[in-house]
Parts: C-alpha cells; structure tokens; sequence
C-alpha cells in the first residue's frame, strides 16, 4: 500500500489554468487525493475544479495563507503538495518532488522556478524575489534560492508543527523562515515556470504585496532573531547618545564644567534606553529559544516521511497513546 499523498490548490478565479492544473496533477500522481481549495471566487473555478475530477473545498476569507492554513489544517496525508491554480508551474514535476521528499526523508521539498519563457516573470518580480530571498538567506541562512515559490511538497511533521499565520502572499515567506529556524531537512528542485493561460489574471500586486512580504520578515527578525535585533537598535541609539555626549564628555575633561547640561542629560538617557534595548533582546532570546524547542517538540511527535505505511501507522499509534497518557 502507498503512502497518502493529497495535492492542495488554493484558487481565486482560476476557471482558465485551475482545470489543465488537476488534471497534469492526477496523470503525474494517479493515487493522490487532489483538493481545490475556492477562495471566495466569482467566476466558474469550481465548475471547472468538478469537471476535472478535483475534491474542491471553500474557504471564504480571502487569501492564500488562509487557504494554506484551512488546508494544513484539514488534510491528512504522508506527503501534501500545494501548488498555485494558474498553470504556471510544471505540475507534471510533482511526482518526482514527492520521491525525492520520501528518498530524503525531507520535511520540505521546493520547486524552485527557472523561467521557461522570458515573459514569465512580471515587470519587477524577479528582481523583488531575488532581493526578498537575500533578505531572508542573511537573516535566517542560506539554504534557499527562490523563498516565493508557490510549489512545494511537506511531510506530516511539518504540517502539523506549522503555525500558519499568515493571511496572504506572505504564506511562503512564513514556511521558507519556519523550516530554517528550526533547521528542518529541505531540498530544492528545479521547476519551470511559464506564463498563465489566456484569460488568467495575477492577483499579486507587486509593490503592495511585496512590501507585506518585506513587514513580514521584518517581523520574523523581531522574533526569531530578538537578540540581534535588538542590538541594531540598541547600536543605534549608542551612536546618537556618543554623538552628542563625547565632545560633552571632552569638554568636562579640558574645562572640569559642563555647559551645555541639557544635552548631556540627554546623552545620558538615550544611552540608558540603549542598555535597556539590549536587555530586552536578550530577555526575548530566552522566549525564542522555548518556543523553538515546543516546535521542535511538535516536529518530533511525528514520524519522518516513509512509503513504509505499516511502519508509519504504529509509529503515529505509539506517538497518540504517548501524547493521551501525558
């Protein structure tokens, strides 16, 4: 017996590409459960995902991280492929990304996109990804080359220890971070990526969007990266309270007077508020670094990803009658 492997689309108006998507889908995985999860849309995506054989579910608040995390949380299966609904991706790829997960074993398995065409990419997007991605390889690692990439393969353990908290476009930044922070097994693989079909429109705004992105992994440093990133700021205000306190401070060594007291005390105080920073960085390290060990904990209550099915199944029963005697 195979191991379960379910397929999920998060769709918003895709009746041009949603159909030509399940259906290179189900010829590349025949055993796998294909879900079309309908955002809210207004046109004939739902009639098409039926048509072509899709289990098709709705999620009405708009967005895909709300769509990603109705899925994450609704869908059990060994290996759960997600993929954009506007045929942009090479879906007829997804069974050679699902092998190479359970081959790993690999929690994540991304398909990264090499454009097939060179209209693939919209006016500005390549260079905004290639920034974004940056970003995110000098705050959290190095271990990405396409942190936007729509199509990706998880296993269970990932699933069920990802937060999902992000509403929008955002959703893959959050999944690129939460597999970094906690060091989990991932492996690229190159895809190609081509224009949408005649009648599919992007619903991505580039410099809306991409400035969503850009708070969010600010936020992610926040958390994830408390430590240093309160030392940047806390660096900040020690250069301002140097600034205006060292020739203060020189003037006292040369005069033995201070004449200008506001400004010192003013030094004085910012250069307080930046030992505070700093503590409070530190402080929230401690928080960080137990909250990644419960994820961690989360991740490890299940088994990694196997086409050993019998061995899966005890596994997950040894790690319920576990869970339900604590």
């Amino acid at each position: 017996m195979n191991p379960t492997v379910a397929c999920v689309i998060p769709c918003y108006n895709e009746e041009a590409a949603v159909g030509k998507v399940v259906r290179d889908l189900r010829a590349s995985l025949p055993d796998a459960i294909i879900y079309v999860y309908d955002n809210a849309s207004t046109d004939n995506t739902v009639a098409e995902a039926h048509a072509a054989g899709a289990v098709v579910r709705h999620e009405p608040r708009k967005g895909k991280g709300n769509v990603i995390r109705r899925a994450f949380a609704d869908v059990e299966a060994e290996a759960l492929l997600i993929i954009d609904g506007d045929d942009t991706y090479d879906a007829s790829r997804a069974r050679e990304m699902v092998d190479l997960l359970f081959a790993g074993p690999y929690d994540q398995v991304v398909g990264a996109r090499r454009e097939s065409v060179e209209t693939a990419y919209r006016a500005g997007h390549a260079v905004g990804n290639k920034m974004l991605t940056g970003a995110v390889r000098i705050l959290f690692g190095n271990d990405v080359s396409d942190m936007l990439s729509g199509y990706r393969v998880f296993s269970r353990r990932y699933v069920k220890s990802f937060p999902a908290l992000s509403r929008e476009f955002e959703t893959e930044t959050e999944m690129t971070v939460h597999a970094l922070s906690l060091r989990l097994p991932t492996a690229e693989l190159e895809v190609a990526f081509k224009d949408r079909p005649e009648g599919s429109v992007s619903k991505l705004r580039t410099y809306r969007d991409g400035w969503r992105i850009l708070k969010l992994i600010l936020g992610l440093a926040r958390r994830q990266r408390p430590s240093q990133f309160h030392a940047v700021i806390a660096g900040l205000f020690t250069a301002t309270g140097l600034t205006l306190g060292l020739p203060i401070v020189l003037e006292f060594a040369r005069t033995h007077t201070v004449p200008r007291l506001p400004t010192a005390v003013l030094a004085a105080s910012i250069m307080i508020i930046a030992v505070l920073v700093l503590l409070v960085g530190y402080i929230l390290e401690s928080f960080k670094h137990m909250r990644q060990e419960q994820a961690s904990l989360a991740h490890l209550g299940y088994p990694a990803p196997s086409r050993d099915t019998d061995l899966l199944q005890v596994t997950l029963a040894d790690t319920t009658r576990r869970a339900t005697r604590s």
